[in-house]
C-alpha cells in the first residue's frame, strides 16, 4: 500500500497538469466546428486552416522574432549585471542584487501599464519593438538569477590564470568565462524564450498593429470557441514543449556530465 499511495498521487498530479492541455489537443482534430463532445474525426482540417492563415503565420513570426531578440538582450544584461556584481566590490552590492531581482515580483499588467506610460511621455509608439522592450525588462530578473548564482570559485581561479598568462579582461571574458558560463547563458536564454513567446499582457498592452500570437489568439476567442483555436494552441504548447525539452538534452544534461 506504501508504495501504490506515491504513484497513485503522481498520477493524480500529472492527470490534473495535464488534462486541460489533453483536451485542448484532442479537440483540435475535432472534424465538427465545435471544440465540444462529442468527438468528431480525427481530421486536420483546423491545422490546415491555421497553416493557411495569414495573420495567424505573421502573429507566429512576430511572437520567435520578439522572443528570440528579447531573450538575446535580457541575457547579454544578465551576463554583464552578475559579472560586475560577482566579480567586482561595489558598494551596496546586495541593494543592487535585491533591486535587479525585486522586478520578478512585480504583476506583469503593472509593468505593461507603467511601460505604455513611459512609452507615452517619451513619444514612443506602440510596436513589436516596444513590446520586446517590456519582455526585456520582466526576462533580465531571472537572466541575472540564474547566471549570478553559477558564478563560483572555479571561474576566478581560471580568470586569474589567463590573467597570469597574458590575456586581457575582453579576452578572459570571452575566452574563459563566457564558456564556462555557457550551460547558465543558454539556461538562462530558453527560460526567457519561453516566457516571452507565451507572455501575453505585455504584447497586449505595448503592441497596435503588428502583434504576437497570444494577442491574435486571443482576437480569435473573441468571436467564440473553434477547434482552430485548438489547433493555435496545440501548435503552441508543442514549440513551447521542443523548447524545454532543448534546453534539457542540450543544457542541463551537458552541465551534469
Amino acid at each position: 500500500m506504501t508504495r501504490v499511495l506515491p504513484w497513485l498521487y503522481l498520477c493524480l498530479a500529472f492527470g490534473f497538469i495535464y488534462l486541460p492541455v489533453g483536451a485542448l489537443v484532442l479537440f483540435s482534430f475535432q472534424d465538427g466546428s465545435l471544440p465540444v463532445p462529442p468527438f468528431n474525426g480525427p481530421s486536420l482540417k483546423w491545422y490546415g486552416a491555421v497553416l493557411a492563415d495569414r495573420g495567424l503565420m505573421a502573429a507566429m513570426l512576430n511572437s520567435l522574432v520578439v522572443a528570440v531578440g528579447s531573450s538575446a538582450v535580457a541575457c547579454a544584461l544578465g551576463f554583464l549585471a552578475a559579472y560586475g556584481l560577482a566579480r567586482h566590490a561595489l558598494p551596496a552590492s546586495g541593494l543592487l542584487r535585491a533591486a535587479l531581482i525585486a522586478p520578478m515580483t512585480v504583476s506583469y499588467l503593472i509593468v505593461g501599464l507603467g511601460l505604455l506610460i513611459v512609452f507615452g511621455r517619451l513619444g514612443i509608439g506602440l510596436s513589436l519593438w516596444s513590446a520586446g522592450i517590456g519582455h526585456v525588462v520582466i526576462n533580465l530578473p531571472l537572466c541575472f538569477a540564474l547566471i549570478y548564482a553559477a558564478m563560483g570559485g572555479q571561474q576566478v581561479n581560471a580568470e586569474r590564470a589567463a590573467r597570469d598568462l597574458g590575456a586581457g579582461e575582453w579576452r578572459v571574458l570571452a575566452l574563459v568565462t563566457v564558456p564556462m558560463l555557457a550551460p547558465a547563458i543558454l539556461a538562462a536564454f530558453f527560460l526567457a524564450m519561453t516566457f516571452s513567446w507565451d507572455e501575453f499582457i505585455i504584447a497586449f498592452l505595448l503592441t497596435r498593429f503588428d502583434v504576437t500570437l497570444p494577442v491574435e489568439i486571443w482576437s480569435l476567442l473573441r468571436s467564440g470557441l473553434s477547434p482552430k483555436t485548438n489547433a493555435v494552441g496545440s501548435l503552441v504548447f508543442v514549440i513551447s514543449v521542443i523548447l524545454v525539452l532543448g534546453l534539457e538534452v542540450f543544457v542541463f544534461r551537458r552541465r551534469r556530465q
